[in-house]
């Protein structure tokens, strides 16, 4: 997959696999990584899919609708190419944490869906629920963190609240950040998920 890789000052930080939203790129959200964690190394990956020209994860049938089979095709590209990256670029596989923007979010979901162990954490901006209907492997103690919209176009409250019952009864930690500002990426929102990074994965650095 197509990707840029940063290496960190810090080797025991936690690496940052950034997945970007619909139409953008491997270069979009470089500048949130800087945010969340200056010292940590950076995977930003560019999707394989293209809608109309614009890079994305996977597939959907339209808005709001996911292709569910191609969904779970890429999920598990996706996790081989984490695989991959890390003996490439020796890494610590285990300390991999995913910073996603609404279909990155999406994919990055969908990783913790279906792989345990698939990441140490993830920091879900304006995230969907993947899928319905699948059960969730054990996510005992994965700190998750969703930044949701409370007038959202595209991802509503009830589908938010509905994807953090889904984590927290895995067993994982989640805090959910809300805003006031529709499907957008704020300033406060990604300042938030830097804090809470920070609170749950730096205090031992």
């Amino acid at each position: 997959m197509k990707h840029i890789f940063k290496q960190g000052k810090n080797p025991q930080a936690p690496v940052l696999v950034m997945l970007h939203g619909t139409g953008g790129t491997e270069q979009d959200l470089l500048g949130l990584a800087e945010l969340i964690s200056p010292t940590s190394s950076v995977l930003s990956i560019r999707g394989n899919v293209l809608e109309n020209g614009m890079p994305r994860f996977f597939r959907r049938i339209a808005e709001g609708v996911f292709d569910e089979e191609d969904l779970v095709i890429r999920t598990t590209e996706l996790y081989d190419f984490l695989e991959q990256a890390a003996a490439d670029y020796e890494l610590n596989r285990s300390n991999f944490v995913a910073v996603g923007y609404s279909n990155g979010a999406n994919i990055a979901g969908s990783l913790l869906f279906h792989y345990a162990s698939s990441l140490r954490g993830a920091i879900l901006h304006h995230p969907m629920v993947p899928r319905r209907g699948v059960k969730l492997p054990d996510l005992s103690g994965v700190p998750i963190f969703i930044g949701a919209g409370e007038n959202d176009p595209i991802c509503s409250p009830v589908e938010t609240e509905e994807l953090e019952e889904l984590f927290d009864n895995a067993g994982a930690w989640v805090d959910v950040y809300w805003e006031r500002a529709g499907h957008r990426l704020t300033q406060t929102e990604a300042a938030a998920a830097a804090q809470w990074f920070g609170l749950n994965f730096l205090k031992e650095e």
